[in-house]
């Protein structure tokens, strides 16, 4: 099996519905995307997915949240912007682009700062 990772980056704030504590109240992050795919195969030239393909699948689902308030965007905008909901998010967007590809998403990363992320993969 063979993994790819890319990784991408966008600035942007939330604020947590309901909690007890500092992140109810609207605060940003340097947000870090990492997206990993898998296949068994490569192709002829020893490529699981070029990079820069992966990267762009990346890059139109994420780059709507730039220097936005993440909670103004659905559906984050009915249900709490945690790391976790946003890994699944991402994966579930990511993933509707690569079909017709021979790759599969693993797995998205998303990170808060660089000590705190959340993993989703189904």
């Amino acid at each position: 099996m063979y993994e790819v990772m890319i990784k991408h980056s966008f600035s942007g704030a939330h604020s947590l519905r309901d909690y007890p504590g500092d992140c109810s109240r609207v605060h940003g992050h340097n947000w870090v995307i990492e997206v990993t795919a898998r296949t068994k195969e490569v192709d002829s030239l020893g490529l699981a997915i070029d990079f820069k393909e992966l990267k762009n699948y990346a890059r139109d689902v994420i780059s709507q949240f730039d220097h936005r308030n993440i909670n103004d965007i659905p559906p984050f905008d009915d249900v709490n912007p945690t790391a976790e909901l946003l890994a699944r998010y991402f994966y579930e967007e990511i993933d509707q682009r690569l079909r017709g590809h021979d790759v599969e998403l693993a797995q998205v990363t998303v990170w808060e700062n660089p000590y705190s992320g959340a993993t989703y993969r189904p």
